[in-house]
């Protein structure tokens, strides 16, 4: 079997890895961390919870290790970008457990910090600075990081990247680092984007793949349960109290909606924790260090939290909103079942995800096994409403001294107020002669286009993400 030693990394990050629980190298770290180390440009594809950040960390640290002085003020040698503020921190956490006792400064920014912390920060310079693409540009832009000794660029979870409207950003970014430079870029999945972007920044680059592209950890168990949309609240209490003291990961469709549910569950007497982007990345870093200590047994999360979450003790995936985007799915489930350890992934589907469950169903080329309910029919579908429209808005429940959420028909209007929509009092109040030629009122519900999880309903705009 291959150990770390094998592959030849520097005494120094040998000793490091000796205090951390990786003890041999994963799949994608024995192929890609040779061709690194050799200079190569590299794509690599693996499914979440492989071990890509140490794949790219320790042989770009190892040759960072061998220049011997300091970067200079303001100077990188080494980007990596991630989409979400989670899995810069995720990185950076791991590349200082790896750099302790070496000279290697690693610096961290992302949007929802202080500006002017993060200019101090890198007032001295970086080794590796990672960070969100959005808050990356406020900084060139004020004059507070250049470029252009920047040997070194990483793209991590290139495809969520592209996902969330960060591909201008990227160009922008990219005009900053010197055209001399090792790139990799690592990826779960490979949309067709995926190879344009290779082609755009990629070099004759070697391609390294140990799972085929959207396929998830073989050790999570998973199953489809189909409930109407009001009732999904309390199917997911029943399913968490099947499981009391083991952790839960609960991804809703909306920032209103899985703000809604965690209310509710905290009032059902469940230790829960929300993040989402209507939280400040203080409320995100804390209710995360929560959640990883043990001290919260449920987090609800929009898809800010599918990737960038590495929690061993996670046991429990339930997709209570399915995702627009079905690669998500992979990225959600894959949350749990961490460094080759078990897990379960619950998939509740209204009427009105069946598109969403068979997108999903089309990546993972399978079906995922029914374990409650039955496939809706064809008609009970087409009355369903469309995508956008009450969907992911109400936790549903019919609890005593609650209304009966869940009695109300599919096309019911969701309490409160979801994001992007008419104030409720506007879109109740009867209009009972609209003018000829008017604008017709919004459906019950809400309309528009299909939404993504985190981002309140609103269609996501070019250079969306910006805030990191």
């Amino acid at each position: 079997m291959t150990s770390f030693a094998d592959l030849g990394l520097s005494p120094k990050l040998l000793k490091a890895l000796e205090k951390t629980t990786l003890k041999q190298p994963t799949p994608i770290q024995v192929q890609a961390i040779p061709h690194v180390m050799q200079g190569r440009d590299l794509m690599g594809l693996a499914q979440t919870g492989t071990g890509k950040t140490a794949a790219f960390g320790l042989p770009l640290l190892h040759r960072l290790l061998d220049i011997g002085h300091p970067p200079g003020p303001r100077n990188v040698r080494a980007l990596i970008l991630a989409p979400t503020r989670e899995l810069v921190t995720q990185i950076s956490d791991n590349l200082t457990i790896f750099t302790k006792g070496t000279p290697v400064k690693v610096v961290t920014v992302v949007g929802g910090a202080s500006l002017n912390r993060q200019a101090m920060a890198l007032a001295r310079g970086a080794d590796v600075l990672v960070a969100t693409p959005g808050r990356l540009i406020d900084l060139l832009e004020r004059g507070d990081v250049s470029l252009q000794n920047t040997g070194y660029l990483v793209l991590d979870e290139a495809d969520h990247m592209l996902d969330m409207g960060f591909i201008h950003a990227l160009r922008k970014i990219a005009k900053h680092i010197p055209l001399k430079r090792q790139t990799l870029l690592f990826s779960a999945t490979m949309p067709k984007d995926i190879e344009e972007i290779a082609g755009t920044y990629l070099r004759d680059p070697v391609r390294v793949q140990v799972a085929p592209p959207g396929k998830p950890a073989e050790k999570i168990v998973q199953g489809v349960h189909f409930i109407p949309n009001g009732d999904k609240a309390k199917l997911l209490e029943e399913y968490l109290k099947k499981h009391p003291g083991e952790q839960a990961l609960v991804f809703g469709r909306t920032k209103h909606g899985s703000e809604k549910l965690c209310k509710l569950l905290a009032q059902w007497g469940f230790k829960v924790g929300s993040i989402h982007g209507n939280k400040s990345q203080n409320q995100r870093d804390r209710t995360l260090t929560e959640f990883r200590n043990n001290e919260l047994d449920v987090l609800v999360a929009t898809d800010v939290a599918a990737r960038g979450i590495d929690i061993p003790g996670v046991r429990h995936v339930y997709n209570y909103d399915l995702p627009n985007v079905p690669e998500n799915y992979v990225h959600r489930i894959g949350r749990t079942a961490r460094a080759g350890a078990e897990g379960n992934a619950v998939a509740f589907c209204a009427p009105a995800e069946m598109g969403e469950l068979q997108a999903i169903e089309k990546v993972l080329k399978k079906q995922i096994p029914v374990i409650g309910g039955a496939p809706w029919a064809a008609d009970i579908v087409a009355a369903a409403p469309k995508p956008g429209q009450n969907r992911g808005q109400r936790p549903g429940g019919g609890r005593p001294g609650q209304k009966p959420q869940g009695q109300k028909p599919q096309g019911a209007r969701p309490q409160g107020k979801p994001q992007g929509q008419r104030p409720e009092h506007q879109s109740q109040a009867p209009k009972p002669q609209p003018k000829p030629g008017a604008k017709p009122a919004r459906p019950m519900g809400g309309g528009g286009a299909p939404t993504r999880s985190g981002n309140g309903g609103k269609p996501r705009q070019q250079g969306a993400g910006r805030r990191g």
